[in-house]
């Protein structure tokens, strides 16, 4: 099965929908990416502010990339999130991606 960026223009925004690991898609919702990685910041024992300031620039860094890409699936949004919360804290970033091993 082929992965596809499908775009859909709106009057003031451009919507873009991922390809889910079922094969469905969904709108992407950069708020989904910054509560992800809040909850694994607040579970590694970070303050709010600091989980906050964290989840900012993952968020920001991970939406800027995933409009520039041509195909992205959750999985590749997953491992981008990590990638990028690594830069910032190993611990919360060792716990938001195991805990999709467990869910």
């Amino acid at each position: 099965m082929k992965k596809k960026k499908v775009i859909k223009r709106t009057r003031d925004r451009t919507v873009l929908q991922i390809v889910k690991r079922k094969g469905h898609s969904e709108i992407y919702d950069e708020r989904k990416v910054y509560g992800s990685c809040f909850f694994a910041c607040r579970n590694a024992h970070l303050s709010e502010k600091e989980a906050e300031e964290i989840c900012r620039k993952v968020s920001e860094a991970v939406t800027k990339w995933v409009k520039k890409q041509k195909i992205v699936s959750s999985n590749e949004i997953f491992k981008k999130l990590i990638e990028e919360l690594k830069k910032h804290n190993e611990d919360a970033a060792f716990l938001y991606e195991t805990h999709r091993d467990v869910s």
